[in-house]
């Protein structure tokens, strides 16, 4: 039997999901804000869906992919009260974790809420080779795991709801802290009239490499400095003192409208 699976977000890493899905066998539907989006969805393979409370009523697995917290906690009481029994509903937006955790406690008896983050960013959606970090009772994790292996190469099971985001905000800090070190010591290297795009590569197979040099000059800072804002808020909560995290995010606040070019540094 063909498992029913809906997406809510068609944006540059849901719409491709929505290829995989499709092209993996499984029944997609899809609703996004914005219906000029319909040609292309249907394009690739997927139906597009009305209303969210249609979505939600067909889907034995649903997908949200949404940009803000704000969005999710709007979006939910619809999805919940419209969905049918045994469903998943799977966040696989960044937010903060006690989102997911109070998304998972408001849902009603019969749907399980988890959160599904992705990481290594768009070209591992288009090929497919996501890592998913996944939050939630570990039989709902199995169940969702043949969703998730459609266009995810790694599936890692942190533990409760609301963990895969704690797992994502990790990743965010270290990505951007990378990003941030690597733009300052190309500039320092530029300065002292260094081949920068040769002293790259070469620091990319050296002790410095990190995925946000390999990948320098296809990334864009757009979500930066609202994910360095997530990591603040889940540090203040605890009562912890993050300094370097606290310099990053204030640095990525003044490259966020870059897409990094060679001729950029120091700027």
């Amino acid at each position: 039997m063909t498992l029913t699976v809906g997406v809510v977000g068609a944006g540059r890493m849901g719409m491709p999901i929505i290829g995989h899905l499709a092209r993996k066998g499984f029944f997609t539907q899809v609703y996004d804000i914005d219906g000029g989006k319909r040609a292309t969805v249907e394009m690739r393979g997927a139906r597009w869906a009305a209303d969210l409370e249609g979505l939600a009523a067909a889907s034995e697995v649903l997908l949200v992919c949404v940009g803000y917290d704000e969005e999710l906690r709007e979006l939910f009481p619809r999805l919940s009260a419209s969905a049918r029994s045994g469903a998943i509903h799977a966040v696989l937006s960044t937010v903060h974790p006690k989102t997911v955790q109070a998304l998972a406690s408001a849902a009603p008896q019969g749907i399980a809420v988890v959160d599904a983050t992705m990481c290594r960013g768009g070209r591992a959606a288009d090929e497919g080779t996501l890592l998913c970090f996944v939050g939630g009772e570990a039989e709902t994790v199995e169940r969702l795991r043949p969703v998730l292996a459609a266009f995810a190469a790694d599936i890692v099971h942190t533990g409760a709801a609301g963990s895969a985001q704690v797992a994502k905000a990790a990743n965010n800090l270290i990505l951007w802290a990378c990003l941030v070190a690597d733009h300052e010591a190309l500039a320092l290297a530029q300065r002292y009239g260094v081949d920068v795009e040769m002293l790259r590569k070469a620091l990319a197979i050296s002790s410095a490499s990190n995925d946000a040099l390999a990948k320098w000059g296809t990334q864009t800072m757009a979500w930066a400095e609202d994910d360095m804002a997530i990591v603040a808020e889940m540090a203040r909560e605890r009562g912890l003192k993050l300094p370097q995290t606290e310099v990053t995010r204030e640095i990525c606040r003044s490259l966020k409208p870059r897409r990094y070019k060679l001729d950029e540094y120091g700027k």
